[in-house]
């Protein structure tokens, strides 16, 4: 059994997640083709801003993976999350994983079926550490977390090249 996580504590790991020039940082590693660094669980999106046009970029979790050509990512931040936003707006982007080449991407919302699903998958494979940052990822979204309908999940389906 798990230590619960402290509200204190998931305050300050929202905190963190909110400060911008640190989740930022990974970026770079992206770019110099170093992304292997972030291990296999986190890959960099980009995608285009829908008001300025501008390609924006952001390193998340990988949620899932549940075939060679589609990556599972949670928005930790709900609807709210910019990155999510510009996606609903313009779903073609590029998904970097690893210190690979960036690969196109179509991105799609899991409907509340297959969103529940990913969850209950995600909980059953990394339990001790879904522990520890759900409290975190309540905190951010200002609410429970009981389902995978809960938290938008979008699937990034890579496109042959």
């Amino acid at each position: 059994m798990t230590t619960p996580v402290s509200p204190r504590i998931a305050r300050l790991g929202g905190r963190v997640l909110r400060t911008r020039w640190l989740v930022r940082a990974p970026i770079g590693l992206y770019r110099a083709r170093l992304g292997a660094l972030m291990g296999s669980r986190m890959l960099m999106l980009e995608h285009t801003g829908r008001t300025s046009g501008a390609t924006r970029y952001v390193v998340l979790e990988v949620f899932g993976h549940p075939d060679a050509s589609t990556y599972l990512i949670v928005s930790g931040f709900g609807e709210r999350a910019q990155w999510f936003r510009n996606l609903e707006a313009d779903p073609h982007a590029r998904v970097w994983v690893g210190s690979r080449r960036p690969v196109p991407a179509l991105a799609e919302r899991l409907d509340d079926a297959a969103a529940d699903a990913a969850l209950d998958d995600y909980t059953r494979r990394y339990a001790k550490g879904w522990a520890k940052l759900r409290p975190v990822v309540e905190n951010t979204l200002g609410r429970p977390l009981e389902r995978g309908r809960d938290i938008p999940i979008v699937a990034l389906h890579l496109q042959p090249r």
